[in-house]
């Protein structure tokens, strides 16, 4: 077990885990961090490098390694060379000496709405936390560049403060998605579900010095949605989503018509 260096020891407020999968240098993380320490004390721990687009990946067969992160000469949090579902088991495991009251993990660059939920190592950070019986919150702003995360983290502190006080069901984490604009041009806050918008994908072909080909994965996030209630539609009309995701997969509606197959026979 490290021993855990933090200096907000204060035992009446609620220990706050800080994850992210942009990695401990990502701006994001250091704005949450600075929201959450306004209501609690604070421990980060965040993949040493980024790890977008993990979903929930573990490292299995090479060993992590954890290192104590400076910030300006002082003692910010820690990196694990890992994914950030890595991350929240070896803070649980090896890190804190008991569970923290509230995991929250973000800011992210980007949206986490639609199919990207269940691409988005942001998400699978808070869901490892919700596994481990740990109520978990993941927060990203809706855009890759001129990022400000002031409204954000703002909007993260008040949801943190609200699920402090009132919980959640067993197994479900909130994810936010915030639109990267003033705070005085958000249109509202909406709870949605998870949209049905997904990629149209462009996948790139290039060639190295030696004429082998390689590729990178892009595309465009193609709206199929058409209501508020739905996550990238909402944030496409400048309003803050909140979304109960769980780590039930199974398709329930799906059931009854499956049993009329009579598989047995």
């Amino acid at each position: 077990m490290i021993a855990e260096q933090n200096t907000l020891h204060t035992p009446n407020k609620p220990h706050i885990l800080v994850c992210n999968d942009d990695g401990i240098e990502g701006e994001g993380i250091h704005a949450l961090a600075a929201s959450m320490k306004k209501i609690g004390r604070v421990t980060v721990v965040a993949p040493a490098e980024p790890h977008s687009g993990m979903s929930h990946a573990m490292t299995l067969g090479t060993p992590l390694r954890i290192k104590k992160f400076l910030k300006n000469g002082h003692f910010f949090g820690y990196t694990v060379s890992g994914t950030p579902v890595d991350c929240i088991k070896v803070a649980l495991s090896h890190i804190l000496p008991s569970k923290p009251d509230l995991i929250v993990s973000g800011i992210n660059y980007g949206s986490n709405t639609a199919i990207n939920t269940i691409y988005s190592g942001t998400i699978a950070a808070a869901l490892e936390g919700a596994i481990q019986g740990i109520t978990s919150l993941a927060f990203s702003l809706t855009t890759y560049e001129n990022a400000d995360f002031s409204y954000a983290a703002k909007f993260a502190r008040k949801l943190a403060k609200k699920v402090l006080l009132e919980g959640l069901p067993p197994d479900t984490i909130l994810s936010s998605n915030i639109p990267n604009i003033a705070e005085s041009q958000i249109a509202g806050i909406v709870i949605t579900e998870q949209g049905r918008s997904r990629w149209e994908e462009d996948t790139i072909e290039r060639h190295d010095m030696f004429g082998n080909p390689y590729y990178w994965l892009s595309g465009t996030l193609r709206l199929l949605d058409d209501a508020l209630q739905q996550d990238e539609f909402a944030v496409r009309h400048n309003y803050v989503t909140v979304t109960p995701v769980s780590c039930d997969m199974t398709n329930h509606s799906s059931i009854s018509t499956l049993e009329q197959w009579n598989l047995q026979k």
